[in-house]
């Protein structure tokens, strides 16, 4: 279904009328319960005794994956990566967590969602990307208040947490500022590594450096993108959000060609225009990128998000990730939100592998397993710049670290642990959840959350929505 003369900027650019509180300070006091926060409690841990162990480094393991095998111990001390192989010593007062047959490896990192919108889950199942937005996503947003806000984030973050997944990129339509306050402070709740990229009108940029400031700066595990639509019928206000990127010294992340109808918004042009065309910038979907503007992503170093699922749902369109990583794109993988309406990275993998399959008639074109399990791991934190800290089991690195337990009904019996993964993995095979070093999830349960204490809240906050519908 399309929409004349409704493009997707103009349709983001609605919720730039939401009464935006600039010059108000932020309400310390709490006006509802907040639900459990998981501990902060850092221990040195060391996981004892992995089958299989893929670090995501070939100077720790074996081929592209790192991979390690029988018996492996990984050492986690001070939020790090203290030390990976067999037979490692205890440190005194050590929690020791037997991990034997099961499988390790970097905690997952999405690259583009929009955690918000689980509130219309499952909303506009019959719209194409413009008439979801139309019909679901522009109406509900103003409509959320602070409080509803963290109920709705909080609970997506604990979703996409439990599923393996350590680093997540938020990308935040312009909301008033005491609700960017409670977003930020439900992702910080969840326990997550997160990217806030954060969307407004240029008229309002100086919010984004107030929220940087006063929001994230005090988070060690929080950082700042500036969240844009390239367009050049504003390009503009792009060039002046370009300069607060870079300003900061952050990241610009912008949606890119998700949709056919996008092509007329020249937005590869406006990006250029600005000088925003480089490797400080993430492009969101880039699915009907011509071979001209392939072959510029790679020249330029521009790092792109692939959406597979999101894609199909809204029927987007399968972006060109063989032609993408033949120029040498790097490109990680993201759930992109409501359109995805669950968290579940194996499956994102899955799409990854099986439309460029099905597309090409050829079991071996890009992305293979490994490639894909980089995609989701350490090519998706060399994205954001971040694989110097998080992305791979490599001693002296941030402890992302995912447990995932083969011995299930829908994993077993062993064969390729690797392959199994991706074409066989669940969000129930995550036993245990490390982030920054802090036990998330055990036994396959999040640590210190009521879990259905968050979903009454969030139904809470639906049924706000659906009385002001």
């Amino acid at each position: 279904m399309n929409f004349p003369g409704i493009s997707r900027r103009r349709v983001l650019a609605g919720f730039g009328s939401v009464p935006l509180a600039a010059g108000a300070p932020i309400a310390l006091q709490e006006p509802y319960e907040r639900p459990g926060r998981p501990s902060g409690e850092r221990r040195t841990t060391v996981l004892r005794g992995a089958e299989l162990v893929l670090t995501m480094d070939p100077k720790v393991g074996a081929g592209e994956l790192g991979t390690l095998e029988g018996g492996v111990d990984v050492l986690m001390r001070d939020g790090a990566i203290a030390a990976v192989g067999r037979g490692l010593t205890v440190p005194p007062g050590a929690r020791v967590v037997d991990v034997a047959g099961k499988l390790v490896l970097p905690g997952f990192v999405d690259l583009h969602n929009h955690l918000w919108q689980c509130s219309i889950r499952g909303g506009c199942a019959t719209q194409d990307v413009y008439g979801w937005l139309t019909g679901c996503n522009r109406p509900t947003l103003p409509e959320i208040d602070p409080q509803d806000m963290y109920r709705f984030v909080h609970l997506a973050a604990l979703d996409v947490l439990q599923t393996g997944v350590t680093t997540v990129v938020d990308w935040v339509h312009p909301i008033p500022y005491d609700t960017t306050e409670r977003y930020v402070r439900a992702l910080d709740d969840a326990g997550l590594r997160f990217v806030y990229a954060m969307a407004q009108n240029a008229a309002d940029r100086d919010l984004v450096l107030r929220a940087e400031k006063e929001l994230l700066d005090p988070l060690p595990m929080a950082s700042l993108q500036v969240a844009v639509h390239a367009e050049m019928s504003t390009v503009d206000e792009l060039r002046l959000l370009h300069e607060t990127a870079r300003e900061l010294g952050v990241m610009l992340n912008s949606h890119v060609l998700e949709s056919r109808d996008d092509c007329e918004q020249e937005q590869i042009r406006a990006l250029r225009t600005v000088g925003a065309f480089g490797p400080e910038l993430l492009m969101d979907h880039a699915v009907h990128l011509t071979d001209d503007e392939i072959a510029l992503t790679g020249e330029h170093g521009v790092r792109v998000a692939h959406c597979p699922l999101s894609n199909m749902r809204l029927a987007s369109g399968i972006a060109p990730l063989p032609a993408l990583h033949r120029h040498g794109v790097r490109t990680g993988l993201g759930h992109d939100g409501g359109t995805n309406d669950t968290s579940d990275m194996f499956a994102l993998m899955k799409a990854a592998v099986g439309l460029q399959r099905a597309r090409h008639e050829d079991a071996t074109v890009y992305p293979t397993i490994p490639a894909v399990l980089r995609m989701a791991t350490l090519t998706a934190a060399e994205c954001l710049g971040m694989a110097d800290r998080i992305g791979s089991l490599t001693p002296g690195k941030r402890a992302d670290v995912i447990v995932l337990d083969p011995g299930t009904l829908n994993f077993a019996p062993r064969f390729d642990w690797t392959s199994q993964i991706v074409l066989n993995g669940q969000p129930a095979n995550v036993s245990y959840v490390f982030v920054d070093g802090r036990l998330r999830k055990a036994r396959g349960e999040l640590v210190h959350v009521d879990t259905a204490r968050v979903v009454r809240e969030a139904e809470r906050a639906a049924a706000h929505l659906r009385a002001a519908a």
